[in-house]
């Protein structure tokens, strides 16, 4: 008898916690169904890449000169920098520059450390393809500017959610030209300015 009653006593503290979990996962559901959709219709609506968004590494063939920085910098040492040694001029002459993005963490160590600027970000994201082995980008590939989300005419550019407006969450009543929510770097360079030169004076006029 006793048996039978600790059985029913354990299966009723189950169903009792089964129904709190579902409670708590339909509170969940609720919730979203009172918020606004913010699905994006990809591919013909696009969310506009911040601003410090590391995508595919762009490269400048006529600034590189080979001198293998970004292979030293690089924490797989993936750049693959083919190079001959010029006599005449004795310097370095570049014959071929290529990075494998199949592989690459696009950490931009080595658009950080180049000394001539010749690698830099960009906000291209999409490298998806059905052999790994084109994803080996070579300096042709690599030179080639990809289009801005906001320059392409087939594709509606939307804010990520970190950028909308105080109050928004809907980014599709709001147009990309719109101001963001925050500041940018030179914005708070040029206030930061502003205050030391009110502050100059004050410190002028006490002395």
């Amino acid at each position: 008898m006793l048996n039978f009653l600790s059985k029913v006593g354990d299966y009723a503290k189950e169903t009792l916690q089964a129904a709190k979990y579902i409670g708590q996962g339909l509170s969940v559901t609720f919730d979203h169904m009172s918020r606004r959709p913010i699905t994006v219709q990809y591919p013909y609506e696009k969310l506009i890449p911040s601003e410090r968004f590391r995508g595919r590494i762009h490269f400048e063939f006529d600034k590189c000169i080979s001198c293998e920085v970004c292979v030293r910098v690089c924490p797989i040492n993936l750049p693959v920098v083919d190079w001959e040694f010029n006599k005449e001029t004795k310097k370095k002459n570049l014959k071929h520059y290529s990075i494998d993005f199949g592989v690459c963490i696009f950490c931009a160590n080595c658009v950080e450390y180049c000394p001539t600027n010749c690698l830099s970000v960009t906000e291209e994201y999409e490298l998806a393809a059905y052999d790994r082995h084109e994803l080996n980008f070579d300096n042709v590939a690599m030179g080639r500017l990809p289009y801005k989300v906001t320059d392409d005419p087939m594709v509606s550019p939307m804010r990520e959610l970190a950028y909308l407006p105080k109050g928004v969450v809907d980014p599709h009543v709001v147009p990309h030209t719109a101001p963001r929510a925050g500041k940018h770097p030179e914005d708070i360079l040029q206030e930061l300015e502003k205050q030391a030169e009110r502050q100059t004076p004050e410190a002028s006029s006490k002395n």
